[in-house]
């Protein structure tokens, strides 16, 4: 199995807005943190504000922030979101090609535990977590930095 690139700057978004809770967070910053284009972003940003996973906040100072807290974001939340097929063998697939063993196939089933094992592992862990495995990740991201040439001089 593997996640699309979508599903990959998916998260990174949310990673992204989570070290970042205590302002907006602008597509710009998040592509640059990321050496991406923000037009990539904006696409991937669709599906994740149509699912309450982010919310956008419009007008000169506007930006992103997360739809509900980080740590009730699961991976899984975010895979069921940006990925469209989760078919590991040709008999998941609806136009599945004619096969005798179709209904009766240990392949089948054992592809099908396989793929349930590997969400319930993805639901297992959270945004959070993720930003939290890492303590220096605002830095790695420079978000410290962006902090510090908003904030006016005293």
């Amino acid at each position: 199995m593997r996640l699309t690139r979508q599903t990959n700057y998916a998260i990174r978004i949310l990673m992204y807005c989570a070290a970042n809770n205590d302002r907006l967070s602008r597509i710009p910053e998040i592509a640059q943190a990321y050496s991406v284009s923000e037009l990539f972003l904006f696409k991937i940003l669709q599906p994740l504000v149509e699912h309450g996973l982010v919310e956008t906040v419009r007008g000169r100072h506007g930006g992103v922030r997360l739809g509900r807290p980080a740590d009730k974001i699961t991976l899984f939340d975010v895979v069921r979101v940006t990925e469209e097929n989760f078919a590991m063998a040709e008999c998941f697939e609806n136009d599945a090609a004619e096969c005798p063993l179709i209904d009766s196939c240990g392949l089948n089933s054992a592809l099908r535990e396989a793929l349930n094992a590997f969400f319930a592992v993805l639901a297992k862990h959270t945004i959070d977590d993720l930003v939290k495995a890492r303590p220096n990740v605002r830095a790695l991201l420079g978000i410290d930095e962006l902090a510090d040439r908003r904030a006016p001089a005293a």
